[in-house]
């Protein structure tokens, strides 16, 4: 399985109601230098229909307009879930500490088992 197909599968885990940084699903990609990898693929489509709106910068912003139809369309499906945004100097958004996904060593590992038996 190659990075795309590994994201992908990170990507389609993402509890609904929070959210994943960049640099999280390289992480657990095996490749934690890949973060600008990841929004490629989300920007471009690479990973196919995923819930890439649950996917935000380090800090919590949201990307906006560079991968959706309007600017605030991944604020209004993150608040569909529960997920709490707020408007700053930097555009939109949301307390990772309140709403991010908090992989444990067991959901990597398994991740990391899932992989091999793809083999990818």
């Amino acid at each position: 399985m190659d990075f795309y197909e590994r994201a992908k599968m990170i990507c389609e885990n993402i509890p609904r109601g929070r959210v994943a940084t960049y640099g999280q699903i390289a992480l657990l990609c095996g490749k934690p230098r890949n973060a600008r990898q990841v929004g490629y693929a989300l920007n471009k489509g690479r990973l196919g229909d995923v819930p890439a709106y649950r996917v935000v910068s380090g800090s919590g912003v949201l990307s906006g307009a560079a991968a959706f139809e309007t600017y605030d369309m991944q604020k209004i499906l993150l608040e569909a879930e529960g997920v709490e945004v707020k408007r700053t100097k930097k555009g939109w958004k949301t307390d990772l500490k309140r709403f991010g996904w908090r992989t444990t060593l067991e959901e990597a590992e398994s991740f990391q088992e899932m992989f091999q038996k793809k083999n990818i």
